[in-house]
């Protein structure tokens, strides 16, 4: 885990849900840095640097296709 980079970073909990499923459906290695944090007291957010995430370099490419697709204006918006 200590090889993993930040590809992206949320400030709420709810906005990593649908991402985390299709990172498990791609069989992708991950964890969202501070998200615990971030469920027990939301306000600390800016503080703390939101929740990130890391994901191992090899797979940082396919990610960021992936959150491309998920930002895609012709998708619809959970949030």
């Amino acid at each position: 885990m200590n090889d993993f980079v930040t590809v992206a970073v949320f400030d709420y909990p709810h906005e990593i849900t649908v991402l985390k499923h299709l990172l498990d459906q791609a069989e992708i290695d991950y964890f969202f840095e501070n998200e615990t944090m971030m469920n027990i007291a939301p306000m600390y957010s800016q503080a703390l640097g939101g929740i990130r995430l890391k994901v191992h370099p090899e797979d940082a490419e396919t990610v960021r296709e992936i959150l491309k697709k998920l930002n895609d204006e012709s998708n619809l918006k959970i949030v």
